[in-house]
C-alpha cells in the first residue's frame, strides 16, 4: 500500500499529514508541525517542507531522513500570499522649549501639589523667605544631602512646595523630610529643566492619577492662562491623563502645538473605477470604501507617504521572493482598524509618551500559481520522493474539516492563520467558493505592541495567547475573571504585586510594564474582536450565498489562531446570532484544529492510482 505525505504550506506553519492509503481506504501514521521557512510558495520553504516531515516520519517509526518510505508527496495548490501590517498615525503631540515633565515613575515622593519658581537645590540659602519654590535636584547629589539641605531650608523659614530629581530618589528623600511636598523621580534630562520659571509639580496618591494637570482649565488657573493659551495647552493635559505624577513648567518661549502628519491617501481600485481615500479619515471610513469597492482588483498608496511605502515594499517583496513582475502582483485585500499609537513627546524630559489616534493597516497579495509548481518540482528533487500539487487549498481544508465529528454540508471553514483569515464554502452540490481577506493573527499582535508601548514580540505573542492574573500574595492570585487560585508552595518572590501570564498550571510568567490587569485585557481583547470577529464576518458574507450568512448551516475553524483560548468562542457568539452552529474544528476528531488541508490532501488521493 503506498505512503502518501499531504503537506499543508500555510503562512506561518507547515503540517503534514501521512498516511498509508488503499483504493477505498486511508490508514492515517502520523501528523506534525514546523515553523514555515520564507514565505508560502516560495522555494524557500523547502526547509521547513524538510523538517515537517522529518518529524512525520520520526513519529510513524522510521528514521527522519528516510523520505523513500514515502510514496508521494502532496502539496496544496494555493497563490503565494504575503501580509504585511503598519500603523498610521493620525496626529501627533509636538511640545517645546521643555514645556512639560509628566510620566510615572515607579516610586514619586510626598502627595500633593506644589507651586513655584524652579531654583537649583544649590541656590537654596539664596531664596527669601516665604517665597514658593520648586527645587530641581541633579543625580550627583545623594538622597541624604538632598533631604538635609531641604530640612534646613524649612527651618530658615523658605517656602519649598516640591522637588524634581534625576535619580530615582523620590520616595527616599520624602521619607526624611520635616514636611510633606510632592517629587517627581527619574527624570533623565534633568539639565534641561528651566530654572527660575513658574512650575506645578502633582503627586497623586497610591491607586490615583494625577487630577489638576490633566485639566486644562486647572493648569489655566495655576499659571493664569488666557483662552487661546488654554486652547495650546489641551496637547500637554491630554498627555497627563493617567499619569500618577507630573510636573507643568511654563516657559517664556514655551510653544505648543498639535499639528496633523500625512499619513497619506489609498487608492482602491474597483469594478467602478478608481476612488480615493485619506488614512485620516479613521477605519471606518476606509472599510466601507473597501466593501464598496469589491471585488478589488488593486490598492496603491499614494507616493511619498508612509502608506504608500507600505504598498510597495509589500509588493517589491513578493516580486523578488517570486521572480513574477510587479505588474503581475496585485493588493487584493486590505483591513483597517481603530487604534493608539504611542508617540514620543519632542521636548519632554523624562521619555514622555502622548497616545496619539492612529490606524492599523493589514494588506494582503495574491500571486499568480506557477511559483508553486517550481516548489514541487524543487522539493523532488531535494528528497528525491514524486511531488504534485495536490487540490485547490479551500477544497482540500473543507474536505480535512469534514471530518471534524457532528458537521455535514453545507460547511464552511474559517482558517485562522498569521497573515490571513481565509474562508470556504461547500455547498451541498459539491460547488466551492472561496475568499482570502488580510489581517489575523500578526496584525492582533501588532495593536497589542502599538497599544501597550513594547517591542518584545515574543512577550506581546505570550500577552495574546495567555490569561492574566495579579500575584496578590506568596500564596494566591486573582485571575483576571475576578476568581482567586490558592497555591500550595509559594510563588516566586519577583512576582509578587504583579501582573503575570498564566503560562501554564504551575508556570506564572510576570510582565514588566506598569499598566494594569485590566488595561491588558482590554487591549488583548479589544484587538482580536477587531480583527477576527470583524474578518469572520467579513469572509463568510463573501462566501455565502446571496452573502446571507444565515444560508451556512456548520461553520468549522481551523489554522493555528483557532487555539487561541478566547478567539473561537468570540467568533462562536458572533455567529450565533445568525443561527449558525460554529466552533473550534477537531480534526480527525483527534487533532483539534489543526492539520485539516494536509489531512484533505491525502483524502483526495483516495480512489486513484499513485504509483
Amino acid at each position: 500500500m503506498p505512503i502518501v505525505a499531504g503537506i499543508d504550506i500555510g503562512n506561518a506553519t507547515t503540517e503534514v499529514a501521512l498516511a498509508r492509503v488503499d483504493k477505498g481506504s486511508v490508514e492515517f501514521l502520523a501528523s506534525s508541525i514546523a515553523y514555515t521557512t520564507g514565505i508560502k510558495g516560495t522555494l524557500q520553504n523547502i526547509t521547513g517542507v524538510r523538517r515537517a516531515l522529518s518529524l512525520a516520519l520520526e513519529k510513524a517509526g522510521w528514521s527522519r531522513e528516510d523520505f523513500k518510505k514515502v510514496d508521494l508527496v502532496c502539496l496544496n495548490k494555493a497563490a503565494p500570499v504575503i501580509g504585511d501590517v503598519a500603523m498610521e498615525t493620525i496626529t501627533e503631540t509636538i511640545i517645546t522649549e521643555s514645556t512639560m515633565i509628566g510620566h510615572n515613575p515607579s516610586t514619586p515622593g510626598g502627595v500633593g501639589v506644589g507651586v513655584g519658581e524652579t531654583i537649583s537645590i544649590f541656590d537654596l540659602d539664596k531664596v527669601e523667605r516665604d517665597h514658593p519654590v520648586v527645587v530641581v535636584i541633579p543625580g550627583s547629589v545623594s538622597f541624604e544631602e538632598a533631604a538635609k539641605m531641604i530640612n534646613d531650608a524649612f527651618s530658615k523659614g523658605i517656602d519649598v512646595r516640591g522637588a524634581i530629581c534625576q535619580s530615582d530618589d523620590g520616595v527616599l528623600i520624602a521619607n526624611r523630610l520635616n514636611k510633606v511636598i510632592p517629587i517627581v523621580d527619574e527624570v533623565k534630562a534633568i539639565d534641561r529643566v528651566p530654572l527660575g520659571m513658574q512650575c506645578c509639580v502633582e503627586v497623586a496618591p497610591p491607586g490615583r492619577s494625577v487630577e489638576l494637570l490633566s485639566n486644562p482649565y486647572d493648569i489655566a488657573t495655576i499659571f493664569g492662562l488666557s483662552a487661546d493659551e488654554t486652547r495650546q495647552i489641551v496637547p500637554v493635559a491630554k498627555a497627563l491623563i493617567g499619569n500618577r505624577s507630573a510636573v507643568v513648567i511654563r516657559t517664556p518661549l514655551g510653544e505648543v502645538k498639535e499639528r496633523r502628519i500625512p499619513a497619506g491617501e489609498l487608492y482602491i481600485v474597483g469594478p467602478t473605477g478608481r476612488r480615493s481615500i485619506n488614512i485620516d479619515e479613521g477605519a471606518k471610513a476606509i472599510m466601507e470604501m473597501v466593501e464598496s469597492s469589491w471585488p478589488i482588483q488593486d490598492i496603491f498608496g499614494q507616493p511619498g507617504t508612509n502608506v504608500g511605502g507600505m504598498m510597495e515594499r509589500v509588493r517589491k517583496t513578493m516580486s523578488e521572493l517570486t521572480s513574477l513582475p510587479l505588474g503581475e502582483i496585485h493588493i487584493k485585500d486590505l483591513l483597517a482598524v481603530d487604534t493608539m499609537v504611542p508617540q514620543r513627546v519632542v521636548g519632554g524630559l523624562a521619555e514622555e509618551f502622548a497616545m496619539e489616534n492612529g490606524v492599523a493597516l493589514a494588506v494582503m497579495v495574491e500571486a499568480q500559481e506557477l511559483p508553486m509548481q517550481r516548489l514541487a518540482s524543487a522539493i523532488e528533487s531535494e528528497i528525491g520522493v514524486k511531488a504534485e500539487i495536490g487540490g485547490v487549498e479551500a477544497e482540500m481544508a473543507i474536505m480535512g474539516a469534514l471530518t471534524t465529528p457532528g458537521t455535514s454540508t453545507p460547511l464552511a471553514v474559517l482558517d485562522l492563520g498569521a497573515g490571513s483569515t481565509d474562508a470556504s464554502l461547500m455547498r451541498p452540490n459539491g460547488q466551492v467558493e472561496l475568499i482570502h481577506l488580510a489581517g489575523a493573527g500578526n496584525m492582533v499582535n501588532t495593536i497589542i505592541a502599538s497599544e501597550l508601548g513594547l517591542d518584545d514580540m515574543e512577550l506581546v505573542e505570550n500577552i495574546k495567547m495567555h490569561p492574566l492574573c495579579k500575584v496578590e500574595s506568596v500564596f494566591h492570585v486573582r485571575l483576571e475573571d475576578g476568581t482567586v487560585r490558592f497555591f500550595d508552595k509559594p510563588l516566586a518572590p519577583e512576582l509578587f504585586g504583579r501582573v503575570a501570564l498564566i503560562i501554564s498550571e504551575d508556570f506564572l510568567s510576570p510582565i514588566l510594564l506598569d499598566a494594569s490587569i485590566e488595561k491588558i485585557r482590554d487591549v488583548r481583547r479589544k484587538a482580536k474582536r477587531e480583527v477576527f470577529v470583524t474578518n469572520a464576518t467579513r469572509a463568510l458574507k463573501r462566501v455565502a450565498p446571496a452573502q446571507n450568512i444565515r444560508l451556512i448551516d456548520f461553520v468549522v475553524l481551523v489554522g493555528g489562531s483557532a487555539l487561541d483560548f478566547e478567539i473561537p468562542n468570540m467568533i462562536t457568539e458572533e455567529l450565533s446570532k445568525y443561527s449558525v452552529v460554529a466552533g473550534r474544528g477537531n480534526i480527525r476528531g483527534t487533532l483539534g484544529p489543526r492539520n485539516a488541508v494536509a489531512t484533505g490532501l491525502v483524502l483526495s488521493t483516495v480512489g486513484r492510482k499513485i504509483l
